[in-house]
């Protein structure tokens, strides 16, 4: 359990300052009245996002002023298979044997981005431990920082997606201190400004992303397109935490400036040899529906995701099919929900044991269950929903 500082002592301390009843909030929330009673007599220490920004917004507040995180780091057996990777990213190896070179550890990049993408997560781990700690043993020319920047990068996103956040940060610290020019630098702040969101260092986040924004923004008539990606990615990041933290304005402003970038650049951009997302009108299209899933606008999300086609499959790709089966849940269209989270799993299943959210999803349409079909069975043992 949290300190004095838990959600549910912030959220009763504001309530009484507003002037409402537990009641009352619930009402003007959309929160159900068990849910805030057991937040605020401390039986809970967490909620989703989701969540506290309802609880916010009902009292004119901004999300980040309740909410220091949106989910505990794992501890114990949960955490056990990410220990190696903590360890290469945290601490010094000892090296004895012969000196690793640049060439050497450049030639096996291609098979940790590999695995990367194809959200290999316990092989990419087998991959990036002993390489990390021979990248340790580069030196510092250019060359050098270059490779360890990005493998620390791909460290970093990693262990937030597995929710290790202290060291998720440190390997995004020490990637952005080795970062060798600045477009590879505003990569690794967009990833750093998604391990604050998943914290629910709203204000951290938006502040970061927005500053580096402002700093990379380039001379439209002269931009590459990794620098038109660059510069967007941030404008995204910036959007998403300003519209979890209620400041729904701002969100759609440097929304709608992303999606002019993305149509600058009018095509979607592959992932580089550099760049670890896509980037172009498909993305923002995706970042667009994650909108309207904050805002509780269900329909809108089901709308902007049909007769779109086939499309590359990406972590940006699955997450908005989780978004999608959450459109369904919202509409109470509990089949259709299942439909998608299958094909999720069929698609990205190591990806999807490590997702929060489909967990929450999933356990939403068990709970209007009276039995549960084998499929949903399958997906409820593949994310680990409790029984």
């Amino acid at each position: 359990m949290r300190d004095d500082t838990h959600i549910g002592s912030r959220l009763r301390d504001i309530r009484k300052r507003r002037g409402l009843t537990q009641r009352e909030l619930a009402t003007a929330s959309g929160v159900s009245l068990s849910l805030i009673r057991k937040l605020e007599q401390a039986e809970l220490s967490d909620t989703r996002m989701e969540t506290a920004r309802r609880l916010a917004e009902a009292l004119r507040v901004h999300t980040s002023t309740l909410l220091e995180r949106d989910d505990q780091e794992p501890e114990g057996d949960a955490a056990e298979p990410w220990r190696p990777l903590q360890h290469a990213v945290q601490a010094a190896a000892d090296r004895t044997g012969e000196p690793p070179t640049v060439a050497g550890v450049r030639q096996l990049l291609p098979e940790v981005r590999r695995a990367y993408f194809a959200n290999h997560l316990a092989e990419l781990t087998g991959l990036l431990v002993p390489l990390l700690r021979d990248a340790d043993a580069l030196g510092d020319s250019t060359e050098a920082r270059d490779v360890r920047s990005h493998l620390l990068q791909i460290a970093g996103s990693v262990l937030t997606q597995v929710r290790q956040y202290e060291a998720a940060e440190t390997a995004l610290c020490r990637a952005l201190d080795d970062a060798p020019e600045r477009l590879r630098a505003a990569g690794i702040i967009t990833t750093w400004s998604w391990l604050l969101v998943r914290q629910g260092n709203l204000a951290a986040s938006r502040e970061l992303a927005t500053r580096w924004a402002d700093d990379v923004e380039p001379r439209v008539s002269r931009a590459t397109p990794e620098e038109l990606a660059a510069w967007g990615w941030l404008l995204t990041q910036a959007s998403a935490a300003n519209l979890r933290d209620n400041r729904k304005g701002e969100a759609a402003d440097t929304m709608r400036l992303a999606q002019s970038v993305a149509v600058m650049l009018g095509r979607e951009l592959p992932r580089g040899s550099e760049r670890l997302t896509t980037w172009g009108p498909t993305t923002v299209r995706y970042k667009a529906a994650e909108r309207h899933i904050v805002l509780d606008e269900p329909d809108k999300v089901l709308c902007m995701a049909r007769g779109r086609g086939s499309q590359v499959a990406s972590t940006e790709y699955h997450r908005h099919h989780l978004d999608v089966a959450r459109a369904h849940t919202m509409l109470r269209q509990y089949g259709e929900a299942i439909e998608v989270l299958a094909d999720v799993h069929s698609d990205a299943p190591e990806w999807l044991t490590h997702q929060r959210y489909a967990r929450d999803i999933l356990g939403d349409v068990v709970q209007r269950r009276r039995t549960l079909t084998p499929e949903m069975r399958t997906l409820a043992d593949a994310v680990g929903l409790p029984m």
